[in-house]
């Protein structure tokens, strides 16, 4: 659906962007992630031909990226813009309007909009009289009511209350139900665990990593297991099998995070603390987007 080839953009001496190239397929979420000032918001631009790159190009369903396919996507900047004196409805009709839909498709979709979203008593109100959240559910309607096959998001939970996330992720997974596909850029590692088939980390401008999101858990995260025992000692044991990261108390028990050696199995971790505490439960933890983020940008 979209392909980024090793595009660079200067401003002047200054590289936000430094041959980055990534791929982002039909029907799937990509997750853009990396620290503030890593460039995301620059390539995001380059995109939507917002702005141009210095060197390196966009294709999108397999051609050139054109002023005339930037219709078809829909981008929620992290810049929330709305006009605040207008009144919400014409607002939304006008922008409805700039992305092709008649006054009449505008006003039905609109409303079945502003049902779902529980927001239809806003209609004649002004925009200035909205809460930064209220504001921000106008603003998602909006881009994504001419149906793009392309979304752009870039920090669409912001500002929400936990009701309005499932809200919003809830679309998404929707949307991507229906086929299209969704670039996600966003500071929330639990949003990408929930929704990102896929990632890239860009961090100084840099790519660090692309691929899809398990096998970059697979590939960087700790081999980790928790175990949960009884005893008034820490595991005292050393073993060939793993290293202990961590040894608190944990309400009336202990918890234990081994980091498991390579080669090792949970038959021959288990063999070996059942000789020395009782143990209440052992699981093997996920790896998570958070640790690996971390991990992956101190490294850089």
């Amino acid at each position: 659906m979209l392909e980024c080839r090793s595009v660079t953009k200067k401003f002047g001496d200054f590289k936000a962007l430094d041959n980055v190239s990534i791929e982002a397929e039909k029907g799937r979420v990509f997750g853009l992630l990396g620290p503030n000032g890593a460039g995301k918001t620059t390539l995001i631009r380059i995109i939507n031909r917002i702005t141009i790159p210095t060197e390196g190009e966009v294709i999108y369903k397999g051609r050139l990226m054109s002023g005339e396919m930037v219709r078809e996507i829909g981008y929620l900047p992290e810049e929330r813009g709305l006009y605040k004196k207008m009144k919400v409805g014409e607002q939304a009709i006008y922008l409805a309007r700039l992305k092709g839909l008649s006054m009449a498709e505008a006003r039905k979709e609109l409303k079945e909009w502003f049902v779902k979203f529980g927001i239809r008593s806003w209609w004649d109100k002004k925009v200035e009289e909205l809460s930064k959240g209220m504001a921000q559910k106008v603003q998602f309607i909006t881009t994504v009511l001419h149906k793009p096959s392309l979304l752009i998001l870039d920090e669409p939970f912001a500002g929400f209350d936990p009701v309005n996330v499932q809200l919003i992720r809830n679309e998404i997974l929707r949307m991507k139900e229906e086929g299209a596909t969704i670039i996600l850029s966003t500071h929330n590692m639990e949003s990408v665990e929930e929704l990102c088939d896929d990632i890239a980390l860009i961090n100084r401008a840099k790519l660090v990593v692309t691929g899809p999101t398990g096998q970059i858990r697979e590939k960087y995260g700790s081999n980790q297991v928790e175990v949960l025992y009884r005893s008034s000692q820490p595991i005292a044991t050393w073993s060939k099998y793993f290293t202990i990261s961590k040894d608190e108390e944990y309400k009336h028990l202990r918890r234990a995070i081994l980091d498991v050696n390579e080669g090792a199995g949970s038959q021959q971790i288990l063999s070996e603390l059942l000789g020395s505490v009782d143990i209440v439960s052992y699981r093997e933890l996920v790896p998570r987007m958070n640790d690996i983020f971390i991990k992956l940008v101190s490294e850089k």
